[in-house]
């Protein structure tokens, strides 16, 4: 079988999307999927619309010499990869990842909702309702659709309309790499370190985990913080933490994969205090790494930790929760221990051989 992975991202450019296509090129050959990748950054020099179409072209003559073609992303990748498979007249599968109206919404266009609100709403910003309409009417059109978790399968077919027997759920694999070297400014904060990462965007709240940190001083636990990420609030965040830290913290700015996971090793404890999540790898990867994890109960976080044996798991938007999970982490080390034993175990589930498996087995029935 040939399948042709249409995808917006591609190492070493950085994201999940690039991790994902790299993944699925080194691993389905040998489950017997031949691989024709086609990169949008080869064509992102052009201007916007032009670029889209010279894309349609290459995903065109890419599938006319395969079975079947895979997208990505539901709109930079998706909606010109939708319109070469049906012109080539092949199955067309799109993996979606998290809703791109709503997060452009909320960072460009005042959506102040939740994903789970914003799906039920009928009236929204004008940009945002030609992305929804867009981003739905690809997987509408699609023969299959991927989502990494049971939560966003819920999202596409109670919210976006899609026809449940349309969606699989296949868990993404993450596949560590030998951990890199943890910044001397890092390495240099007093103990016990608690570490945050993802971007920097509204729905990650990494101000409640900032004041979360100066709760546990003001409670005797002289806690450090390391900030992983960039982003559209990096400028405010790290205003809010020169305000309420006074010293003993460090944002990273954007590190590679390497140094992201030393850093992530090092930590006492790592934090995920998002209000959405699809399938957070940097909380399956803290899982792999053994490191005492708490995440918010949102999305499909409740996928990855089961509260009280491989992390803690806490209500969204409770600080009171949070510094809670925080301090029973940093202060139990018997609590530690088992945390880190079982989180090792609990991520096998999202090992390379069982997606690729899966991946494999799901597109040999289309």
């Amino acid at each position: 079988m040939k399948l042709v992975i249409a995808t917006p991202l591609y190492p070493p450019e950085i994201g999940g999307p690039a991790t994902y296509a790299k993944l699925l090129v080194e691993g389905l050959p040998a489950k017997g999927i031949e691989i024709d990748l086609v990169k949008f950054s080869e064509v992102k020099y052009l201007p916007k619309i032009i670029r889209h179409y010279a894309y349609y072209r290459r995903v065109l003559k890419a599938v006319r010499n395969a079975d079947a073609v895979l997208a990505l992303d539901p709109v930079s990748v998706g909606l010109p990869a939708m319109y070469a498979a049906k012109k080539a007249r092949k199955p067309f599968v799109v993996k979606i990842v998290g809703d791109y109206a709503w997060e452009q919404g909320r960072q460009r266009f005042g959506v102040t909702q939740t994903l789970d609100e914003f799906v039920k709403m009928e009236q929204v910003p004008f940009p945002v309702y030609l992305l929804r309409r867009i981003q739905i009417r690809v997987p509408a059109a699609a023969t299959r659709i991927l989502v990494p978790s049971e939560y966003l399968k819920g999202i596409l077919s109670n919210g976006w309309g899609v026809p449940e027997e349309k969606i699989k759920v296949i868990y993404n694999a993450v596949k560590l790499e030998e951990a890199g070297t943890v910044p001397e400014n890092v390495a240099k904060l007093p103990r016990p370190l608690v570490v945050a990462a993802g971007r920097l965007v509204p729905w990650k709240h990494m101000e409640g985990v900032i004041d979360a940190v100066v709760q546990l001083r003001k409670e005797g636990i002289q806690a450090s913080l390391a900030i992983i990420g960039e982003g559209p609030e990096s400028e405010r965040l790290v205003a809010h933490a020169k305000e309420k830290l006074e010293g003993r913290f460090v944002f990273t700015g954007a590190l590679s994969h390497a140094d992201t996971l030393a850093v992530m090793k090092s930590a006492d404890v790592f934090a995920l205090n998002s209000s959405y999540e699809g399938l957070s790898h940097f909380l399956i990867e803290a899982l792999m790494l053994g490191v005492p994890t708490l995440a918010t109960r949102v999305g499909g976080n409740t996928e990855v930790i089961t509260d009280g044996e491989d992390g803690l798991l806490v209500a969204p938007g409770a600080m009171s929760a949070l510094v809670a999970a925080l301090t029973r982490i940093l202060r139990d080390g018997e609590l530690r221990t088992h945390l880190s034993v079982r989180a090792l175990e609990s991520a096998k589930r999202f090992s390379t051989d069982t997606m690729l498996t899966a991946t494999a087995d799901f597109f040999k029935t289309l």
